[in-house]
């Protein structure tokens, strides 16, 4: 009898086991099936948005509705405000220094404030050029091309004459002509209009969210707006075209023009930037590759530069909003003797 009780207990055992297990089992497939079910109605987010992805199912436009791209994982983001050091500008000015290799913010006075920025506007009217202009067209200048407001920057061209798009993308960069930007302008958006949607379309896709343009060339207008952070977002975009690279770091540009009777005549275009032209000296150990400057009354004197180290290290500095050029050169140099 013993014997059979302990059978009968065993078996008892056994089988409570076996119902222990099988209810687990059917516990794990539940959980699993949830699982599956949630992964399944989650996006992907392993990927990089792209701006020619739809959310299924939303109700509003497909064209409101793309995805905007978001913050690839080399860029610099930080704080408004990073100190450094005892560097110390004056408070109408906002500046930065970043790092473009380890995504650092070394400096920050007020990146994200709203400034004007003059003609470093041009950076994203020469980064258009490139992405939807043909070098080789053939640009028939126009009388609003050169009929700008007093003080305008202007290259001597003139209503009738032409040049080739190429022509206007180096009078541009180096010299920071406003009138190549209107004659940019107007050849590839058909109206400066439409040129500026594509140029504020560009400022969405690049992130730059504080960013309102109005105009190609950066003549003060109240919209007009961008903000430090904004014109590093900018500039690192304009540092990976070898086209944009290559212009930044000219000293002077000669131009040709043909005149409407079929005469050529030329004009020697010298850069904005001190660095280039040898008016600034650098701190040493510093390669000043090129940017771009910009100077309104509402601006004040601005300057955004790349630069490297003496270990071949890119780095974006900008200065904006200082009282005068001897100011925005000797901050930038502040700025630049940190690099090393």
């Amino acid at each position: 009898m013993k014997s059979n009780d302990r059978i009968a207990k065993a078996n008892k055992i056994l089988n409570l086991l076996i119902a222990v297990t099988a209810a687990l089992v059917v516990i794990l497939a539940v959980i699993l099936g949830i699982r599956n079910f949630i992964d399944s109605r989650t996006m992907d987010l392993s990927y990089r948005y792209q701006t020619d992805e739809y959310l299924s199912g939303n109700p509003l436009k497909e064209a409101s509705s793309a995805l905007a791209p978001a913050f690839a994982d080399e860029l610099c983001v930080g704080q408004a405000n990073v100190p450094l050091g005892d560097i110390a500008f004056a408070e109408r000015e906002k500046a930065g220094l970043f790092q473009l290799d380890s995504g650092e913010i070394l400096y920050a006075q007020g990146i994200y404030d709203k400034i004007y920025p003059a003609s470093i506007t041009k950076i994203m009217t020469a980064l258009l050029a490139i992405e939807y202009g043909n070098m080789e067209d053939v640009v028939t200048i126009q009388a609003e091309d050169v009929n700008l407001e007093e003080g305008s920057v202007l290259s001597g061209m003139q209503a009738g004459d032409q040049v080739t798009m190429d022509q206007l993308f180096y009078t541009l960069v180096v010299y920071s002509a406003n009138d190549a930007g209107m004659a940019i302008a107007r050849h590839i958006g058909g109206t400066v209009e439409e040129f500026v949607n594509l140029m504020n379309q560009e400022a969405q896709n690049l992130g730059m969210t504080g960013t309102h343009f109005v105009n190609p060339h950066g003549l003060h207008d109240d919209n007009h707006y961008t903000t430090v952070y904004d014109i590093y977002l900018m500039l690192n975009r304009a540092f990976s075209e070898q086209k944009y690279t290559e212009a930044m770091s000219m000293e002077s540009y000669t131009l040709t023009v043909t005149a409407a009777d079929g005469t050529q005549r030329t004009r020697y275009l010298t850069a904005t930037d001190q660095y280039l032209t040898g008016a600034q000296t650098a701190p040493e150990n510093v390669t000043v590759l090129g940017g771009k400057t910009g100077t309104t009354s509402k601006a004040g004197s601005c300057l955004a530069l790349v630069s490297q180290n003496a270990y071949g290290e890119p780095f974006i500095s900008i200065v904006v909003n200082a009282a005068n050029k001897t100011d925005l050169y000797n901050d930038m140099n502040t700025l630049l003797s940190q690099i090393n």
